[in-house]
């Protein structure tokens, strides 16, 4: 699939708006940039795409980004070393956004490997230059470590039971498989899909993505200006609960905050938006501004 034909919405964007409140000449940092639908409109507000950075570890999205955002800075990294490469180079910004969804480039190739609706290898990288792939999970680890992925990353509650099963039909070859595996242990119930979990849990084992959101979140409020506006888009709890404690943690002590919520509880989508983009229905939109201390 062409990259410049995948179909993207933004999340929450006009939430992401009002949090972030970008005004004329601001500086702007999207660590998970993707198709650059949420940068366009703050872009748009600021009028200054020469003081925009923004980041993907997908070599496709960054190369889309280059042709929409062409005064823009671009860098083709995982959020958290782009992080630190910018503290590195003592950078500051007014703004700063991580959408931490799986971009619609993702989902919609079905040679990515992320869609349990297509056929597709098991890889599930979002950087095809790492090494570590889902196949190497799912068909060599062994069945403990496959179970504690599934529990740690995917909030399984019978990781066990699918880990078995899994090992017992190895080798797996592609998405199909892996998805028809696991659901012939886990009987349907409603409207999800009884391999969500597994292939939400490989996903973020693979990209690392949990350690990589703890790590960076502290880095984030170092680049923000005094007064700088940081919002966080998560789509599952595990990703919440460690924005929510992190944010709590630098905003709860009067005189040793950084940070001072905007959001008391996490912004969701409102019904219409959902019927225009189910993938929003999971979305939970916390932000917060860097505040000064002065100490007496």
């Amino acid at each position: 699939m062409s990259k410049s034909n995948v179909h993207h919405i933004p999340v929450l964007l006009e939430e992401v708006i009002r949090c972030l409140k970008p005004t004329d000449g601001e500086s702007f940092l999207d660590v998970t940039a993707g198709m650059g639908g949420h940068a366009a409109a703050v872009i748009a507000a600021t009028a200054a795409p020469e003081r925009a950075t923004l980041v993907d570890r997908d070599p496709q999205a960054a190369d889309v980004l280059r042709e929409k955002f062409k005064k823009s800075t671009i860098l083709d990294r995982d959020f958290l070393s782009a992080s630190r490469k910018l503290l590195e180079t003592g950078k500051k910004f007014d703004m700063i956004l991580a959408d931490l969804g799986v971009s619609s480039l993702h989902f919609e190739d079905q040679g990515r490997g992320f869609s349990f609706r297509k056929s597709g290898p098991l890889d599930m990288r979002m950087d095809p230059r790492q090494k570590l792939t889902a196949d190497q999970i799912v068909n060599d680890w062994p069945k403990a470590e496959l179970a504690g992925v599934l529990k740690n990353c995917g909030e399984e509650k019978r990781a066990t039971m699918i880990s078995d099963a899994l090992v017992a039909v190895r080798p797996i070859a592609n998405t199909v498989q892996l998805a028809a595996a696991v659901s012939r242990v886990m009987p349907r119930t409603g409207k999800i899909h009884p391999a969500t979990k597994t292939f939400q849990a490989l996903r973020i084992a693979v990209n690392n993505e949990l350690v990589q959101l703890e790590l960076s979140l502290p880095i984030w409020i170092e680049l923000l200006k005094i007064q700088g506006r940081l919002a966080v888009i998560s789509f599952h709890s595990l990703e919440d609960r460690i924005v929510k404690r992190f944010l709590e943690q630098h905003s709860k002590n009067l005189y040793e905050a950084d940070l001072k919520l905007l959001t008391k509880k996490p912004i969701t989508a409102r019904p219409e938006e959902i019927d225009i983009n189910p993938r929003a229905r999971s979305a939970k939109l916390r932000a917060a501004v860097k505040i000064k201390i002065e100490r007496k």
